[in-house]
């Protein structure tokens, strides 16, 4: 039986209390398709707002979060989004953790694992069956640390990690009075029944929710994840998982997406964003084997998460090799994981537990783990095929594992893995993860067809976790005078293209120019903004040979602004910008080469989650008596239920690390805009 929320008598009572506002599906009198029954929002903008949410979060109802100790479900997530403190679990398991988001979010989705819902709901639901008696559930359940880390590596192995072509379900599933289909059934209409009871469907339109989950294939622990985010309420019956697709085949999602939704179900829409390629050992972007792929990909998938808490994936910069992959951007060892799979969260008590998390050389290195490369690459195979399958917006996300959306905030972070990275266990065990990031959508309104609208069409961006407002617009003819005009956006609109756009062909002799304007972070309540120090535009592009090429360029703010932390306190140093505007023209376009070009914004300098977290325990990164302050912290950790070398990484020095520095520069990634000449004429190749 297909799962339908809202339910008909839902949708009667909503009907009749609101008979006169509600605007009716499929109607567009605000610039946008409506799909579902709402009342329209009070706070409508034509020329759109941003808004700051979260697409890719866990809760108890994933295998990886539960085993963790951590028990808020979906209704906790949400909760905890909308800026209400939940609790967690310290390192210890125990529930003692006060969270708080110190502002909450305009949207966000809960994307549990659709592997393993109906078994993880088989072993830790309440009341008795013999599948609870099952090793792997006493295993689940139990609240011995060791005896968790056996159950995730034993969960991951049979059907996240493991190469099988054909996947089955788990042996639980098999017992005597162990439904896996009801009980998946059960767990995926109480996702759908949360995401309903938090979403604003009256005229506040305070916060919107989306049905989602996430698909979790990792063959030999390369990632090939993706969120899948469904429009409205009419979702698949079940979730579309590895079980259905067998093992990378992530074609074949989409294609029963489009038969179970797109085709299978009037009004259901649903697209995939696919996350942490850094960590997909090469195999996230592969060319498409044939056109219907390409067409697949390019309907199904517009944007890709480009930052979490496992790493981002823009590029990829080794400070001690003194190159990057496939690009000589220093601003790209923004925090990088040392190595290209999913074994980087095999830490435990500050040991690496697997060879398959050795560090990977840059020569190593899959060129396509990094986006960069890919939109390069993109450019490449439209001029071969006709058709760029790797047109791929931005945003970013937190994964968190702990049911906190939006918890990317420094100086708030509490870890996004229960206790495997509660308290001291952070710094010990994952040193190299970071608080995740945002996505953030322009839209007119706070609303799921308004917010997925803006997603499909790509005029979104990414944060690494704060919250500055990036606009980019591309056109032939913008003047130099527009920075300073009112009517900014409505010539941006008018004339050009927004991010996530595409640039026709100008007038001969035209360059393009780029109107790019940027507010710092307005902070919150003791919690203020970052000065801006600077905007970069990145521009890649194909020569007459079909060579890629990038540069990066400054266009904005001053990169030599000093900008520092007080290593004592962590409070900034230096001047910045509240807010930047340029116009910039292309003065080395071409015309007859495709290229596409992004927007990165960089804030000053902060200091980094670690830092933070380390001077709590009274050892300071930046000092000389680092390590003296990191054995004593250690020794007074140890006095609990701490084991190994707990403050260590503390010290790390720069200087000897590729990619690691107790300072970060937070920043935005605007998403591409795309130009294509009217004719691409390449010499030919063949002998």
């Amino acid at each position: 039986m297909r799962s339908r929320l809202p339910t008909a008598a839902f949708v009667l009572c909503f009907l009749a209390a609101t008979a006169s506002t509600v605007v009716k599906a499929n109607e567009e009198p605000r610039g946008f398709q409506r799909t579902e029954m709402r009342e329209d929002c009070a706070d409508y903008d034509v020329l759109r707002r941003p808004y700051f949410g979260d697409l890719h979060v866990h809760s108890s109802y994933s295998f990886d979060s539960y085993i963790s100790s951590q028990r808020n479900d979906p209704w906790g997530a949400y909760r905890y989004a909308k800026g209400e403190a939940i609790t967690l679990p310290d390192a210890d398991g125990e529930q003692t953790i006060a969270a708080q988001l110190q502002r909450p979010l305009d949207f966000t989705a809960v994307t549990d694992h659709g592997e393993f819902l109906g078994e993880v709901n088989a072993c830790t639901h309440k009341g008795f069956s013999l599948g609870k008696l099952w090793p792997l559930c006493i295993m689940t359940r139990s609240d011995i640390f060791y005896v968790q880390l056996l159950a995730a590596g034993r969960w991951v192995e049979i059907g996240v990690a493991g190469d099988t072509k054909n996947r089955s379900r788990s042996a639980v599933c098999s017992l005597p009075g162990v439904d896996c289909e009801e009980r998946l059934a059960e767990f995926w209409n109480n996702i759908q029944r949360a995401a309903e009871e938090h979403y604003d469907r009256s005229t506040r339109c305070s916060f919107t929710t989306f049905v989602a989950y996430e698909y979790t294939d990792a063959p030999n622990y390369n990632n090939l994840h993706r969120n899948v985010i469904f429009r409205n309420e009419r979702v698949t019956q079940f979730p579309v998982s590895t079980y259905d697709t067998g093992v990378q085949n992530v074609p074949e999602l989409w294609r029963q997406l489009r038969s179970q939704c797109i085709e299978g179900d009037e009004g259901c829409d649903v697209l995939a964003i696919p996350h942490n390629s850094n960590l997909s050992g090469g195999l996230m972007f592969p060319d498409p084997a044939t056109e219907e792929e390409a067409k697949l990909r390019s309907f199904f998938e517009p944007l890709v998460e480009l930052t979490q808490h496992k790493a981002s994936s823009e590029c990829r910069f080794d400070r001690l090799a003194g190159r990057g992959l496939y690009t000589e951007d220093e601003f790209c060892t923004f925090e990088q994981s040392e190595t290209d799979n999913l074994s980087m969260l095999g830490f435990v008590f500050g040991e690496l537990q697997t060879e398959d998390a050795a560090p990977v050389s840059i020569d190593e290195f899959g060129r396509r783990n990094m986006m960069r490369n890919v939109l390069k690459d993109g450019l490449v195979l439209e001029e071969k095929t006709g058709m760029n399958p790797f047109k791929l917006g931005f945003i970013g996300s937190t994964d968190t594992h702990s049911a906190t959306p939006g918890g990317a905030e420094e100086d708030n972070y509490v870890g996004h893995i229960g206790r495997r990275d509660s308290g001291y266990r952070n710094v010990q065990d994952h040193f190299q993860d970071n608080p995740g990031g945002l996505a953030v959508l322009w839209a007119q309104e706070n609303s799921r067809d308004a917010l997925f609208e803006s997603m499909r069409r790509k005029e979104a961006y990414a944060t690494s976790g704060t919250r500055p407002i990036v606009r980019v617009f591309a056109g032939w003819e913008f003047e130099e005078s527009i920075c300073s005009s009112n009517a900014l956006v409505e010539k941006g609109y008018e004339q050009g293209v927004p991010m996530g756009g595409d640039l026709a062909p100008g007038p001969q002799g035209a360059r393009p120019r780029f109107v790019v304007s940027a507010l710092k972070d307005a902070g919150s309540a003791g919690h203020p903004g970052t000065n801006l120090q600077q905007i970069q535009l990145v521009k890649g592009w194909v020569d007459a040979k079909g060579l890629t090429h990038e540069s990066v360029v400054p266009i904005a703010g001053d990169p030599d602004n000093g900008a520092s932390v007080d290593p004592d306190t962590c409070e900034p140093r230096g001047s910045g910008f509240a807010s930047l505007c340029t116009v910039y023209e292309d003065k080395k376009f071409d015309p007859t080469q495709s290229a596409f070009y992004y927007v990165r914004v960089l804030e000053n300098p902060t200091c980094r989650w670690s830092t933070l977290q380390c001077k709590a325990a009274n050892v300071n990164p930046f000092s000389d008596q680092c390590e003296a302050q990191a054995q004593a912290a250690t020794e007074l950790a140890l006095e609990g239920s701490a084991v190994g070398d707990v403050y260590g990484r503390c010290c790390l020095k720069e200087e000897e690390q590729p990619f690691y520095s107790p300072t970060i520069q937070e920043r935005a990634w605007t998403s591409p805009i795309w130009y294509r000449p009217a004719e691409i004429n390449r010499p030919s190749t063949d002998g």
